[in-house]
């Protein structure tokens, strides 16, 4: 039996709940459990938080009210995931063949836009700004079926990466059909509103790419403090590139995107800095603009009538159809097989963030109602179902139609070991460089070894030290989200300790650094190292980091006459590209003593795109002249240099490091090829 005088409170009266505290925990159980749920059902994880957001939001539950707190917090994540989309953009892609992507990149915008304009407005009978507008929302696309295309192998078909390329065009024409239409909210569509935008955009183009890259250049450059200072950089670089776009009448996400583009090659794929920035937008401010999105959608609205489910039929129609018509004019045009249109027709139909990001936007300034953002919600949940699914399809065929290469096999994640010595500076820089190398897929760990010579007063002492800074090696591999093992290593000598490490740990390749101090008459490096060399048949390269190796701008590398008969020269060729392509840089090969032509031949062999020139030389007393006139400090020149008594040996080759020194660029590699595996070269080459 109930007290009388024990009043019971009033459920309904706990919600909305007040407390900030309670809230915010709520908000993070949603980030954890609502995407781990959808992914059961093949969904992607931004629905999940978007739907659950709608769930405990004002329209449905109420359990959370839509705070002013989390309003900032969500527009912060818009911001933030503008950016990210900016700079994650694969800009090599477009490099290498830029008028197969403008084409995609324009006929997958603008086939859709001008088609899903008409019919928007006549079938909807929606206004012309928000009909261009949402027109401009699926006409952007988002690789949502990337992982497909990867898994199967197919990401360097010439359809494909198209696609990669041409999502700089459209999601940059989606961002300009936003400021047009939010710049004629309280006017028209005037010769006066293109000539303002325009204007706005050539000085945010122009402030953005001539400011932000030189300076985090600079900074990343001499800051030797904890890295969390340069995360604090790139978020006061975009905030600022959003606060001019805001201050110029355009939509803050356009700043942030292009801060991602003039960002983009200075934060390589994989690297320390880049999984931070994943880390916190994935983490936290990404998934409150999702919660953003989702408390102001309004189930109630979705159910009360046709009308949201009919603007979601015909906006996925017209999507659609668009975005077929694209990819069949593009494969017409390009000579593109069915089975490449189908392919790049499954890709373009993907729909996330930007499409996303221009609706709340359209929202906010009043041209789009309730009905239209539930119906781009509902659209997302169906291109996360249609886009995988057509891309599977026509993937797997395209797979089983292409034909097995030599260099198909070729390991993708070699197995990289690094010698430290106890103290090492900049070692920071060269574990940069082997995870560069690795590039972002697999799983294989970087080995970093420590060969601690025997004392008997002071070897514990040595060993436990090592240990220590070997676990702080350890921790900046995590940082990146890139396996790293350690082992410290007790042997007599040193150069032993490190073949025999490279032994145990089947390496592929040994990645050492140089301080250009300790070398003896008649010796390259010093006596570890060039007893490593004689020891080890293995790739050895030998690097002097003056600068970060993201910050690098070009590769220029020095093939002697000779080396394209080394049995190592195409790893050696391999490396090389693959460095350049996971920076997204071009590469400028210095032929000594012989014919570029022959060169760029060898070179078009070698699997991994990267953008190549070929220069050549007569002599060797032209080689340093000439590095001296044509390289920047950034750049980063590499020596591909057999070992002494190998085919492509060149006495020069002996004081070169030394020489290099001398040089504009601060860093350098000396790349020794494998020797003695014929047969392993092939791996690496893609014969027709």
């Amino acid at each position: 039996m109930l007290n009388p005088l024990v009043s019971v409170p009033d459920v309904g009266s706990l919600f909305p709940l007040e407390q900030p505290v309670l809230i915010f925990t709520i908000a993070l159980m949603v980030f954890l459990i609502a995407p781990l749920l959808v992914k059961k059902l093949g969904q992607p994880g931004i629905v999940g938080i978007v739907i659950f957001g709608a769930l405990i939001g004002p329209g449905a539950l109420e359990i959370v009210d839509h705070t002013d707190a989390i309003v900032l917090l969500g527009e912060v994540g818009l911001i933030y995931l503008l950016f990210t989309v900016g700079l994650e953009l694969d800009l090599q892609q477009f490099k290498q063949a830029p008028e197969n992507a403008a084409l995609f990149g324009l006929a997958s915008f603008f086939i859709p836009f001008l088609g899903g304009t008409a019919i928007v407005h006549v079938v909807l009978g929606l206004d012309l700004l928000a009909s261009l507008l949402l027109a401009a929302v699926f006409a952007s696309h988002t690789l949502l079926a990337y992982p497909i295309v990867n898994r199967l192998g197919v990401t360097k078909n010439r359809a494909v990466t198209a696609v990669f390329g041409g999502i700089l065009f459209t999601d940059t024409l989606a961002l300009v059909v936003l400021a047009l239409v939010t710049g004629a909210i309280d006017g028209e569509l005037s010769g006066w509103l293109f000539a303002d935008v325009f204007l706005s955009l050539l000085v945010l183009f122009g402030v953005t790419w001539l400011v932000i890259p030189p300076i985090a250049r600079w900074f990343f450059q001499s800051m030797s403090e904890e890295s969390y200072f340069e995360f604090l950089l790139v978020m006061v670089a975009f905030f600022a590139a959003a606060s001019l776009a805001e201050i110029l009448g355009l939509a803050g996400i356009l700043g942030a995107f292009v801060a991602g583009l003039a960002l983009n090659r200075l934060i390589p794929q994989g690297g320390t800095l880049m999984n931070r920035i994943e880390f916190v937008g994935n983490a936290f401010f990404i998934p409150f603009f999702l919660l953003h999105v989702g408390m102001l959608v309004d189930p109630a609205v979705i159910l009360d009538g046709p009308r949201t489910l009919q603007v979601t039929a015909v906006v996925i129609a017209v999507m659609v159809g668009g975005k077929f018509a694209a990819a069949w004019v593009v494969s017409f045009i390009q000579g593109y097989s069915p089975t490449e249109r189908n392919v790049i027709f499954g890709l373009s139909t993907g729909q996330a963030a930007a499409a996303l990001a221009i609706t709340l936007i359209g929202f906010e300034a009043g041209v789009f109602s309730e009905a239209i953002l539930n119906a781009v919600v509902l659209l997302l949940l169906a291109t996360a179902l249609i886009s995988p699914w057509l891309t599977e399809r026509a993937a797997t065929t395209l797979a089983l139609e292409r034909e097995v290469q030599p260099g198909e096999n070729t390991a993708k994640d070699p197995t990289i070991l690094v010698p430290l010595s106890h103290r090492a500076e900049l070692q920071d820089r060269l574990l940069e460089l082997s995870f560069v190398l690795k590039g972002d897929t697999g799983d294989e760990p970087v080995h970093v070894l420590t060969v601690v010579q025997p004392d008997s007063r002071t070897t514990k002492q040595q060993v436990a030290e090592t240990r220590a800074e070997l676990s702080e090696v350890a921790e900046f591999g995590a940082a990146a989200e890139v396996p790293v093992e350690t082992e410290a290593r007790v042997n007599h000598n040193i150069p032993s300790g490190i073949v025999q490490g490279a032994l145990e740990v089947e390496a592929d390749q040994i990645l050492m650094g140089w301080d250009a101090r300790g070398a003896v008459r008649n010796r390259m490096f010093g006596n570890v190292i060039d007893q490593v060399l004689r020891r080890s048949p293995l790739p050895v390269l030998i690097s002097r980091l003056g600068h970060p190796i993201n910050t690098t701008t070009r590769i220029y590398v020095v093939v002697p006459i000779g080396s394209d008969h080394h049995e190592g020269f195409y790893e050696a060729v391999h490396i090389v590209k693959r460095l350049a392509a996971s920076l997204g840089i071009p590469i400028t090969v210095v032929v000594v003593k012989g014919r570029a032509a022959q060169f760029e031949r060898l070179f078009g062999l070698v699997e991994e795109e990267a953008a190549t020139e070929f220069k050549e030389i007569d002599d060797w007393g032209e080689l340093l002249p000439s590095l001296t006139e044509w390289t920047e400090p950034d750049d980063l020149i590499v020596a591909i240099s057999p070992r002494q008594g190998d085919v492509g040996w060149h006495t020069q080759l002996e004081d070169l490091p030394s020489r290099l020194i001398e040089l504009p660029p601060e860093s350098f590699i000396i790349l020794h090829p494998r020797q003695g595996e014929p047969e392993y070269d092939r791996q690496f080459l893609r014969l027709d």
